[in-house]
């Protein structure tokens, strides 16, 4: 089978070869890869910037969806044709996350999914909705899956709660659509207003361009009568911290998810002064997953928001499209 391989840092170095075909064995599944997405997080992966001690060779990429060819012979809960998605942490299946759990992610601790077939245990996998494609579905194992534990679990947001989204990435915009479905008032920051017009198509109520309003928080602060937001999706890190900080509530929640920028000061005192509950957010249990379904079952209408689709040996373009940071939502590569 065709996959691509980290060999050696960098995208131009990332390796087309030809892998022996896996064998599903016991309770393993084994899945026909019909579509992949990208994060931020595979970017850096492959630039060697999110783990410079990887261990290679490493098929690269968390995100995918396909269809079940073969099951192991102690399989009882997936059978040939069913359409599947592999969760991110292949062994954090409900409850808290520890440190064994989060070393199971794919395309980081394991072999990801840019190949043709990959064998996963059958615990490792979800079902996703019936009218979603393979390229949508692809979506969703992290940023879907991120954005829900950011606002429904660890926020714990409710309708009528204000939500501050940064950016029009994956994360952003699966936690704009999940906010909106509330009727939460959800504030949007981007540098384009050609962006932030389509975030309000997708049910923004606040846009903020942060290239001419570079004061956002204290445009937010002003736009909820110095009350804040409930809840910051805070995706970008340490260059915007302290900003999302000043425009959450007093008591607010900031979901932190952002590896984009490590540069910025930030005064922890606002923390304390304020009583805001800072949260790291690291994708989500399979348990999270099916409950995000369920969402997308609810509500039909909501659809993962595809910018852009590469055919498989355009992989490399992908990565470079992504690395650009022109998209809208989510890329996705189909194989």
């Amino acid at each position: 089978m065709k996959a691509f391989e980290i060999n050696e840092f960098g995208i131009e170095n990332l390796s087309l070869v030809n892998r022996e075909m896996p064998e599903a064995r016991g309770t393993q599944v084994l899945v026909k890869i019909r579509a992949v997405s990208l994060n931020y997080r595979d970017l850096m992966m492959v630039k060697g910037a999110y783990n410079p001690k990887l261990k290679t060779p490493l098929v690269p990429f968390s995100d995918g969806a396909g269809e079940v060819v073969a099951v192991g012979e102690s399989v009882t809960k997936w059978k040939v044709g069913d359409r599947v998605c592999p969760i991110f942490m292949q062994g954090w299946h409900d409850g808290a996350i520890d440190f064994h759990k989060a070393r199971t992610a794919l395309g980081g601790d394991a072999d990801g999914v840019l190949r043709e077939f990959g064998v996963f245990d059958e615990a490792g996998l979800v079902a996703f909705p019936n009218h979603f494609s393979y390229e949508e579905a692809a979506t969703l194992p992290c940023a879907g899956v991120t954005a829900y534990n950011a606002l429904y679990c660890s926020g714990g947001i409710k309708p009528d709660d204000s939500i501050l989204v940064q950016g029009t990435g994956g994360v952003s915009i699966f936690a704009l659509q999940l906010a909106s479905v509330l009727g939460c008032r959800v504030f949007v920051i981007s540098s384009s207003d050609e962006k932030l017009k389509r975030a309000a198509e997708l049910g923004a109520t606040d846009l903020i361009n942060y290239k001419t309003d570079p004061d956002w928080d204290k445009t937010i602060i002003d736009a909820t009568e110095k009350r804040g937001v409930d809840t910051v999706v805070e995706v970008v890190g340490a260059s915007t911290m302290q900003k999302s900080v000043n425009a959450v509530k007093m008591g607010g929640h900031v979901a932190v998810i952002g590896v984009l920028s490590n540069e910025g000061a930030f005064n922890p005192t606002s923390i304390l002064m304020k009583t805001v509950r800072l949260q790291g957010v690291y994708v989500g249990s399979r348990q999270m997953f099916e409950d995000l379904n369920r969402v997308f079952c609810q509500h039909t209408h909501l659809k993962p928001v595809i910018d852009r689709v590469f055919a498989f040996d355009e992989t490399k373009e992908a990565l470079k499209y992504m690395e650009s940071g022109a998209h809208f939502g989510k890329i996705v590569v189909k194989i």
